[in-house]
This record gives C-alpha cells, sequence and structure tokens, in this order.
C-alpha cells in the first residue's frame, strides 16, 4: 500500500505540458499537475512557515482535478444504494479528508522523478484513461489516471499504480467493514479516522 500511494503521488506531481489540446483528458490532467508543481517549485511558498498555504494551495487544485463524488460512488460501489443522502454527503466529505491526508504530504516530499506519457485511451463514450510511466532512478513504474466526462470536462476518478486501482484497494477495505456493519458504523469510523468525530 505504501507502495502504491508513493508512486501515484510521484505521478501526480511530475507531468510536463505536452501542448495538447486543453480539452482532451491527457491536456486536463498535465494542466491539474502542471499546477501542483508551480505549487511545489514556487520559492515563496518554501519552508515549514508556508507548509499549511502550500496545502491550501494543493487542495484547491485537487477540488477541480478529482471528481470525488464518482470516486466515492465506485468505491463504495454495489453498497453505494446502502447509503441515504445523508450518508453519501457525509461519506464523500469524509472520504475526500482520508484522500488529502494520504497524499497530500507525500507530495509535498517529491523528488526529480520524470514521468513519460503514452496515449490516452477511450474506456465507455464518457470514460477514458491517460496511460504514463513514471521515470525513476530503481524502475519505471506504469501510472493510469482514468478520467470521466462532467459538465465542467474531464476529473480523475481513480489511478492505477503498477495494475493497482486506488478505487479498488479502498473498496476492499470499505466492502469488509460494511460486511458487518451498518453505514453509519463506517461514517464513525471514518470520523475517527479523519479526526472528525
Amino acid at each position: 500500500m505504501k507502495h502504491l500511494v508513493r508512486a501515484a503521488l510521484v505521478a501526480i506531481v511530475m507531468i510536463f505540458p505536452l501542448g495538447a489540446d486543453a480539452s482532451t483528458p491527457l491536456a486536463t490532467v498535465q494542466g491539474h499537475v502542471n499546477s501542483v508543481l508551480e505549487v511545489l517549485r514556487d520559492p515563496a511558498l518554501k519552508g515549514d512557515a508556508m507548509k499549511k498555504l502550500r496545502k491550501e494551495r494543493i487542495r484547491s487544485i485537487s477540488e477541480k482535478m478529482f471528481d470525488f463524488t464518482e470516486l466515492a460512488r465506485r468505491t463504495l460501489a454495489q453498497n453505494w444504494k446502502v447509503f441515504n443522502d445523508a450518508q453519501k454527503k457525509d461519506f464523500i466529505e469524509l472520504y475526500k479528508a482520508i484522500l488529502e491526508s494520504a497524499y497530500i504530504d507525500r507530495i509535498m516530499d517529491y523528488t526529480d522523478e520524470k514521468i513519460v506519457f503514452q496515449k490516452e485511451s477511450a474506456l465507455t463514450g464518457k470514460t477514458s484513461e491517460v496511460q504514463s510511466v513514471v521515470v525513476t532512478k530503481r524502475a519505471d513504474i506504469p501510472i493510469n489516471y482514468r478520467v470521466i466526462h462532467a459538465d465542467d470536462g474531464w476529473r480523475v476518478y481513480d489511478v492505477v499504480v503498477e495494475g493497482v486501482s486506488l478505487v479498488g484497494n479502498y473498496r476492499s477495505q470499505f466492502r469488509e467493514i460494511l460486511i458487518n456493519k451498518s453505514p453509519d458504523d463506517l461514517l464513525e469510523i471514518l470520523r475517527k479516522k479523519t479526526g472528525k468525530s
């Protein structure tokens, strides 16, 4: 899991522009990630004193980059329909907090790994996958971004690192909990984990 998280974070912060049309999945993902990279490279935002502001800037970019509702729906899979509207809203916010907690600190510790984009491929009429490889000193790590077309453009709903899906990983964890526990029980577990109880 730690390897999956680290590799995904490396991919998220190391995308370089290829001059593609801004309406394509590839260019959209690149644009958001390059914005993260600009925050990380900004000399005015360096140092511990600016850490909170860096996090806020990255969080703002992630709101535009990810479709957290779609991510949450796909993570809960068949359990999504078991949650009422209020529980779904709470789950989305808590899940987002868990992902931010797991990723933002690591994003800010990135090094000089590079990424090479290979292609984008349509999965369905509304979804595509952007395929890339992160080049590190020790290995080349395949990273694929799955995006869905919403009213406001392309948004990421899953990241697949070396064949392991972020959504699939969390889906397994939450499914195990929901076998014997209720949606409210899961929400309480997540509140405790995020300090929002």
